[in-house]
């Protein structure tokens, strides 16, 4: 397959409101080892793309300075050593940048195949949160059948995905959300109660629900705000899971006794910095223990709007908003 000299990308020339961003033409990559090149039909749009361009998450000195972090599209070159893929496979994938543009470089053990079934939009709403979900709600924090779960920002891109996912594997699932249509859309993906953050306390909400012992894990995406009060409604031997500091990185003056008390754990992460080596962890297991629920129905992403290429400043206006409910994704191809 002959590739074209240069491509269209969305640049990123200074840090700043969703107008700094602008389309500029530059060269079509060229994989390395154990890469492969996309032709990319559609890209997510997503929290860490907004923190880039806003200048508060640097892309890690060997990733694209590009936006974008994840990409659905078809295999047009192989780097040395690929075998898991051919050319024109279809296939979806968590790059570590370059995701705004005609093609994009995607390391082959971050790459998976389109679920069955699956157009390049809806693959395109998989990976970032798929992988974030994964990683921290049942590798790091272990849920299992049985548990209690408390998932805040429940119609977020993380949020839809953890609670269908925390469902699918037999947990209950408790939630926040900001309005009334919010909740309803939580409850509707498998939540047993959404509690209106903006007119109820979650802590009173999570005690009445549970009789008084608390959920088994937090997914937090909200950081300073919330942590004295996710310490207050874990159970013993409990695990709050930060993936985000949207109220706020640093708590100030904060009651660390419950900690010890009810022997919590705390833990937290965040995707990009990552190895190649733990994301290609997180990516086999996804194949095996997530993909087959994607292609029998048993989850699937929820996609609150598609865009076009041209308006990618409206879709990061959508995402600062936080007025959607599910992914934003963006028409490329």
């Amino acid at each position: 397959m002959t590739l074209p000299d240069t491509m269209r990308f969305v640049d990123l020339p200074a840090f700043g409101a969703p107008e700094v961003m602008a389309f500029a033409t530059g060269p079509v990559p060229r994989p390395r080892p154990g890469e492969i090149l996309l032709k990319v039909e559609a890209a997510g749009v997503n929290r860490p793309d907004v923190a880039q361009r806003q200048g508060t998450y640097p892309a890690p000195k060997d990733a694209s300075p590009i936006l974008g972090l994840e990409v659905a599209g078809e295999v047009v070159a192989l780097g040395a050593g690929v075998t898991e893929y051919a050319v024109g496979d279809k296939v979806c994938g968590l790059a570590n940048g370059g995701g705004y543009a005609q093609y994009c470089i995607v390391p082959v053990g971050q790459a998976l195949p389109f679920p069955k079934g699956y157009d390049a939009v809806r693959a395109a709403a998989l990976p970032e949160t798929f992988f974030t979900v994964w990683a921290n709600l049942f590798q790091m924090a272990g849920l299992t059948e049985g548990e209690t779960v408390l998932i805040h920002g429940g119609t977020s891109g993380i949020g839809t995905t953890a609670i269908q996912l925390a469902k699918a594997f037999g947990a209950t699932v408790y939630t926040t959300a900001g309005s009334v249509e919010k909740c309803e859309a939580c409850i509707g993906l498998g939540a047993s109660r959404a509690i209106n953050y903006k007119t109820e306390d979650f802590v009173e909400v999570i005690k009445a629900e549970t009789g008084k012992r608390g959920v088994d894990i937090v997914l937090d995406m909200i950081g300073a705000a919330y942590f004295e009060k996710n310490l207050a409604v874990l159970a013993k031997d409990g695990c709050l899971s930060i993936i985000a500091f949207l109220g706020g990185a640093v708590a100030d003056k904060v009651d660390l006794r419950p900690i010890m008390v009810k022997r919590l754990t705390v833990t937290g992460s965040t995707m990009r910095p990552r190895t190649g080596e733990e994301k290609r962890g997180i990516r086999d297991e996804l194949l095996a223990q997530v993909w087959p629920l994607l292609e029998a129905g048993a989850v699937a992403p929820v996609i609150h709007t598609v865009v076009g290429f041209d308006e990618v400043v409206e879709a990061h206006r959508l995402m600062e908003s936080s007025r959607h409910i599910g992914k934003i994704v963006m028409r490329i191809g």
